[in-house]
């Protein structure tokens, strides 16, 4: 008999078994204890176990779905009406059983119990309050086709795809492109590295923040505000399963009097250029298919496809 009850504060250590046993693809941080967890999880202020659903055989976690809200319009803190349901997760011993099927259930009708009239499946911004720097890699894009469990199973229930992220990745081992367009920036603009970025909010520390990143911008050498950002985030949790020292790469921002010049290829190149010089291997970045400049502009600088993401809701 399968029990369904909502998390406890004794669960961690299970809960990261449990993970790491589930074969969750390339998009899944491996090698990590509960501490992580808690950190980058757990301890968000909004973090409600009655979101936080486990299905236990016995004693034996075997299953557990999470869901979470989107932010508000001020990034100030949640709203109830977005809702998504970022992770389910089932052990390979007790798939088709249902087990998934009744979580998924149980998570669609908590969040509609609090005022939710649009679920996703799978978390994207701006409803991504969880699992940055577990799931997805660079970014947190619904589910990774790489996972291949994830589709099938939801197109059973009546999900179909909605948004799609296109996930690139680049070997900073290789060479950078030059050209005298790229040259010419160089000796106009100058790189600074901050902290922090100019205004950040609640949403940004909760989930972003959590990470170990900083922001690069590039200033006109004469003086004045940047003309385009990009956030840097170390990826420690990937090194086991990817073999690599990763950087995720978002929110790159290009102000729209400096659009289609090259300012962003030539930040690009110079994070990847110093990245470089920190040991670091690869990096990664995820873009919306929709977004067709930013896709162009990553692989203008040697970014290729590697995998998508996949929010789905039902039709």
């Amino acid at each position: 008999m399968i029990e369904y009850r909502p998390f406890r504060n004794s669960d961690p250590p299970q809960l990261v078994k449990l993970w790491h046993e589930s074969g969750l693809g390339r998009g899944a941080a491996r090698g990590f204890s509960y501490e992580a967890l808690d950190r980058l999880l757990l301890g968000q202020h909004y973090f409600d176990p009655a979101g936080f659903l486990v299905a236990c055989d016995a004693d034996q976690i075997v299953g557990f779905v999470h869901a979470g809200f989107r932010s508000d319009s001020s990034g100030a803190w949640i709203e109830h009406e977005g809702g998504a349901i970022h992770v389910i997760v089932v052990h390979p011993s007790h798939r088709r059983t249902g087990i998934g099927r009744e979580l998924l259930s149980r998570a669609e009708a908590y969040l509609r119990q609090l005022g939710a009239n649009s679920i996703q499946v799978g978390a994207a911004s701006p409803c991504d309050a969880f699992y940055h720097g577990l799931y997805g890699g660079a970014s947190v894009s619904g589910f990774l086709e790489s996972n291949a469990d994830a589709a099938p199973f939801l197109a059973k229930l009546g999900f179909q795809p909605a948004q799609k992220f296109i996930v690139l990745q680049r070997s900073l081992k290789q060479g950078d492109p030059i050209s005298f367009r790229l040259s010419l920036i160089r000796r106009k603009m100058e790189t600074f590295i901050f902290a922090l970025p100019e205004q950040p909010t609640f949403w940004w520390f909760s989930r972003t923040g959590r990470l170990e990143n900083v922001q690069f911008r590039l200033v006109p050498k004469t003086g004045g505000d940047a003309v385009a950002t990009v956030t840097v985030s170390g990826m420690d949790l990937y090194v086991e399963p990817w073999g690599e020292r990763a950087i995720g790469l978002s929110e790159l921002v290009v102000k729209d009097v400096s659009r289609r010049q090259g300012h962003a290829q030539a930040l690009l190149i110079e994070v990847i250029r110093r990245m470089r010089q920190e040991q670091v291997t690869l990096a990664e970045a995820h873009i919306a298919e929709e977004n067709t400049a930013a896709l162009a502009t990553f692989k203008s600088v040697g970014f290729q496809p590697i995998d998508c993401g996949v929010v789905y809701r039902k039709a």
